[in-house]
């Protein structure tokens, strides 16, 4: 029996069983019952020449496009209910339809989630934002930044953290794990030249641990960290309409996947000796000072990797990304600030050789981050699943899937507050060089500089409606200049 039926019906009888539980609240008149709506209506403007400049697309969960001059309309619904003290229960959907895109009707999320005490379990594409960085002025997580499109995926997870009481809940913890697959095939096909490769039905695997040490309530220096993973494996590599390759998806490389090893008896020859499928990760720590609720600094380091090399210690960690985020009165005209600084050149080194009958050492740099020679790179849709910064191909004037500068140091600035009760604001700057990559280096390095300033009003008299005026800029010759605008009109309510 192939992994991918399994998946899928896995998912299936899951999306049953939330259904079940979800006609069974809704015909119990004793049952707790809320949701949301959301319906927005957006437009851009750019150059004639351009494109929509980088922060008005990127870190939105895929909403947006590259073309210049273009617009959508969104709705989307959110329900909770409460089917007793222990079993609650969400759904939502999110749907986006857009001009001037090459993803004109878009499914954004679609999911049932049940719940029992402190676990859950989520069917479908749902929007994650439990990242130990900042959603509105960070640069991006390095592993999940919200820059790409949610990965429908059957996933079981402790969304809150998990209090052990033998240590006077001074320690806490939670986790998830989960598969699914890749829903941009048909994407890559038509983004892609008619002889370059593309990648159909993608399997996707994710894991994860944090903690949590300290209590804020009793002292207010808190930790969070932890470990987190994620692979592609299965699916078919094609050029056209031909298949050139079947990957190895059956029951058996389940096992290969939620335990990095060697793909057994397949015809990979790198697979097998060294790790089936495409595995990416990334070690995190955060140091929180809030001494109140209104105040408060945080220091943090995300380090990525690729391979066991840097996963653990074989080789010095000189990537990652340092980041400091400050806190300040809630209506004060600044309130939040974040400093972020990515450093990815190291990458292991410049040097990768596997162990042969000749030569029996392996030295294991040359990690090319985000990329893959087999399963088309650590994107949806175009865009990259991890930090931005790091540009993604749906930039590519090739039409290539590859990240052709993941070696990079960069600056990012992101700043945020208010100017009274009706209008919010913020600001983010970013300054990138960038060398390429090892396998294709640019001749000189280049730069970019990208830049958004964005206001939000929200008028007192109109409940629930609001509209944010966003400026971008974008100068250097990584992917070019360009200046534009973008207004949104949104609605948002109780059902």
């Amino acid at each position: 029996m192939k992994l991918r039926t399994t998946i899928a019906t896995l998912m299936l009888a899951s999306t049953a069983l939330t259904a079940s539980h979800i006609h069974a609240e809704t015909t119990d008149t004793t049952s707790a019952f809320s949701g949301t709506y959301e319906a927005e209506i957006a437009a851009s403007i750019s150059d004639k020449n351009g494109y929509t400049p980088f922060w008005l697309i990127s870190n939105r969960s895929g909403l947006g496009s590259v073309e210049p001059n273009f617009g959508f309309v969104r709705g989307a619904v959110h329900t909770y209910g409460t089917i007793s003290p222990r079993w609650t229960w969400n759904a939502g959907i999110d749907l986006v339809g857009s001009w001037r895109s090459d993803r004109p009707f878009l499914i954004r999320e679609l999911y049932g989630a049940i719940r029992y005490r402190d676990f859950q379990l989520t069917v479908g594409s749902k929007i994650e934002n439990d990242r130990l960085v900042d959603q509105d002025i960070s640069s991006g997580d390095m592993l999940y930044s919200g820059n790409s499109l949610p990965i429908p995926q059957a996933r079981l997870e402790m969304p809150d953290y998990m209090d052990i009481p033998w240590v006077n809940n001074w320690v806490g913890f939670k986790a998830y794990f989960g598969f699914g697959m890749f829903t941009d095939s048909n994407w890559q096909r038509d983004f892609t030249s008619p002889k370059s490769r593309h990648y159909k039905n993608i399997l996707y695997h994710s894991k994860g641990l944090r903690i949590r040490v300290g209590r804020e309530d009793k002292f207010p220096l808190t930790f969070e960290g932890g470990l987190e993973m994620g692979a592609q494996f299965g699916g078919k590599i094609m050029v056209g309409d031909s298949m050139i390759q079947n990957m190895p998806n059956g029951i058996k490389d389940i096992f290969h996947v939620i335990i990095p090893s060697g793909g057994g008896g397949s015809d990979l020859p790198g697979e097998e000796s060294n790790c089936y499928g495409n595995h990416v990760g990334e070690w995190s720590a955060r140091l929180n000072w809030h001494p109140s609720q209104e105040w408060g600094v945080s220091a943090y380091y995300l380090h990525y990797f690729e391979d066991h090399s840097m996963m653990f210690f074989d080789y010095v960690w000189h990537d990652g990304m340092y980041g400091l985020e400050f806190k300040l009165p809630s209506k004060w005209f600044i309130n939040k600030f974040v400093y972020e600084y990515i450093y990815t050149k190291d990458q292991a080194g410049a040097v990768y050789w596997d162990i042969t009958d000749d030569i029996p050492e392996q030295v294991s740099g040359c990690d090319n981050y985000y990329n893959h020679y087999l399963f088309g790179g650590w994107q949806s849709w175009g865009m990259g699943i991890g930090n931005p910064l790091i540009i993604s191909p749906i930039w590519n004037a090739d039409h290539s899937l590859q990240f052709k500068c993941n070696r990079i140091v960069a600056h990012h600035f992101g700043i945020s507050g208010n100017a009274g009760a009706q209008i919010d604001w913020r600001a983010l700057a970013s300054y990138t060089r960038g060398w390429g990559t090892y396998g294709s280096p640019y001749k000189e390095v280049e730069r970019n500089i990208n830049l958004m300033g964005e206001v939000t009003y929200k008028p007192a008299k109109l409940a629930g409606w609001s509209a944010t005026l966003g400026i971008g800029i974008d100068r250097g010759n990584m992917i070019g200049h360009s200046v534009g605008g973008m207004l949104t009109i949104r609605k948002t309510g109780i059902l």
